[in-house]
This record gives structure tokens, C-alpha cells and sequence, in this order.
């Protein structure tokens, strides 16, 4: 169960399209607005998850040229968002949103949000601790990734709302956005050499 719970915290802390547009949705909007948005990309993300666990998304992907051309286009997204992040220069890189989202925009980006269909994929189809009860290790596989991804995102927008405000050295924000573009391309990576089958 330790390794599950690394994993979930690794998977999710990375930067993907749901906290880097909360963390904006955050620094543009602030917290009310910001928290309306994270209530929909909550909803969402469970919606992945009940996809990944009843089969619906293996069954959509289970035809070998759309799990290429979705595996591609999701990668290369990611890529795209990375260099964007990498590129950002001194100023911090999270994605601008033009006016507030809210609930429905949190729901429909998580629906295309390759990055969860990966890290929920990888969740739920390994990390097995209770082989002999897979119901109860569903529940609580749902549960510890509720529970940290609301931990995790909530300190996503809480770093959207403040870290702007803060007058970091231009250095550190170059860093920041290298460090938010490898992490990118490392959730690329994950899906590139995860099985395929």
C-alpha cells in the first residue's frame, strides 16, 4: 500500500494540464473562483476513474490504431505544454485562463486530460494489496486518491494565488518553469513505456 501511495503522490504533484490551469484559474481569479474549478476537476477526475475501473476507457482504447493515435496526440500535447512551461522564460508559467471557469470547465478539461487516463490506468491496473479482496482494495484505492489529490491540488491553487504576488528573482522563476517542463516530460515518459495491453 506504501508504494501506491508514493505512487499517487508522484503521479499527481507532477504538473499537468488540472493543476496548472487551477493554479492559473488560482492567480488570475483567486479563491473562490479557483475553488469552483477544483470542485469540477474533482468530479472529473472521478469520472476517469470510474471509466478506468469499469473497463469503459480499455474498452475505447482496446482497438490498437485509436490507443496509438490518442497515445500520440496525448504525448504530444504534453510536449507541447512542456515547451510552453520551458520557454515561459521569467515569468511563471502557469497556463492563462481568459475569463473564470468553473464547475463544467473542470469536468470537461479532466474528460481530455490524457494525464488522467494514464495515472489512473497505472493506479488501478497495478500496485495490488489485496489481491483476494478487489472490491475493498478498489474503495480504498479510491479513497487515498481522493484524499491526496485533494491535498495536492488544494496546494496547487493555494501556490496559483500566492506565488505571484511574490517578487522571486528572475533565476528562480527560470527554475521554476525548467523544473515544471521536466516533470512534463517525465509524466510523458511514464506513459510512453507504460504497458500497452
Amino acid at each position: 500500500m506504501a508504494s501506491f501511495v508514493l505512487a499517487v503522490f508522484f503521479l499527481i504533484v507532477t504538473p499537468g494540464p488540472g493543476v496548472l490551469s487551477l493554479a492559473g484559474v488560482g492567480s488570475a481569479f483567486g479563491y473562490s473562483h479557483g475553488l469552483r474549478y477544483l470542485a469540477g476537476l474533482f468530479v472529473g477526475t472521478n469520472l476517469v476513474c470510474l471509466a478506468v475501473i469499469s473497463g469503459l476507457a480499455a474498452l475505447v482504447l482496446a482497438e490498437p490504431g485509436i490507443r496509438v493515435v490518442l497515445t500520440m496526440a496525448s504525448a504530444a500535447y504534453l510536449l507541447w505544454l512542456a515547451c510552453r512551461i520551458a520557454l515561459a522564460g521569467t515569468r511563471i508559467a502557469f497556463i492563462e485562463q481568459p475569463s473564470a471557469p468553473g464547475i463544467r470547465g473542470g469536468i470537461l478539461l479532466q474528460a481530455v486530460n490524457p494525464k488522467a487516463y494514464v495515472v489512473n490506468t497505472t493506479l488501478f491496473s497495478g500496485f495490488a494489496f489485496m489481491a483476494e479482496h478487489p472490491i475493498l482494495e478498489i474503495g480504498i484505492k479510491l479513497l487515498l486518491l481522493n484524499v491526496l489529490w485533494l491535498a495536492i491540488h488544494v496546494a496547487w491553487l493555494c501556490a496559483g494565488v500566492t506565488v505571484r504576488r511574490m517578487n522571486l528573482p528572475e533565476t528562480w522563476q527560470r527554475g521554476i518553469n525548467i523544473g515544471m517542463a521536466a516533470a512534463m516530460v517525465a509524466v510523458v515518459a511514464l506513459a510512453a513505456l507504460a504497458p500497452q495491453g
